[in-house]
């Protein structure tokens, strides 16, 4: 194990008090955005830490499994890779979780959460193409028996959600 793997320093996340690392701060701080687009990302960003692939790896698992990330993954221009629209529908509260949970079964839904509003239920639809979509949002309607209003981006926001912890 590399000297950057042992517990340096503490996080408060949602649920509990993590000790973080040398190797986990490193990663957190300098990795959200730049992530290697190599062959092998973990071992590219071993070798820019003075580490093992392997000790990469488990030290991203653990910081999953504390529930410091929730997921490593690409953010894609979706007018450049595909269909994407923000959908809502009234759901009635009886059937909210149920409706939900159905919502949830669609691997074309990114985001499915709960808002104060008549439209109640709103999630995010993305699909390689608009037929693909429309083809979701169809068999949506039909499944929960409730009209899916679409709400299209009109002008693109960027937010960086990209953060410099302070682990001082």
């Amino acid at each position: 194990m590399s000297n950057l793997a042992t517990p340096a320093c503490t996080l408060a996340t949602s649920t509990a008090v993590t000790e973080l690392s040398p190797l986990e701060k490193a990663i957190l701080s300098d990795y959200q955005k730049g992530f290697p687009l190599t062959p092998r990302p973990f071992f590219t960003l071993a070798s820019q830490l003075g580490c093992t692939e392997d000790e990469v790896l488990a030290c991203l698992q653990r910081l999953q499994q504390q529930g410091v990330i929730s997921r490593i993954g690409p953010v894609f221009n979706h007018r450049r890779a595909g269909a994407s629209t923000l959908a809502a529908l009234r759901a009635p509260v009886e059937q909210l979780q149920d409706i939900a949970e159905l919502i949830n079964t669609y691997d074309e839904v990114n985001h499915n959460y709960l808002r104060e509003h008549d439209l109640n239920l709103w999630f995010v639809v993305t699909a390689p193409d608009t037929d693909h979509l429309d083809a979701v949002i169809r068999n949506m309607e039909t499944a929960t028996g409730l009209k899916v209003w679409r709400l299209p981006m009109v002008r693109p926001y960027h937010i960086d959600l990209g953060f410099r912890p302070d682990f001082d």
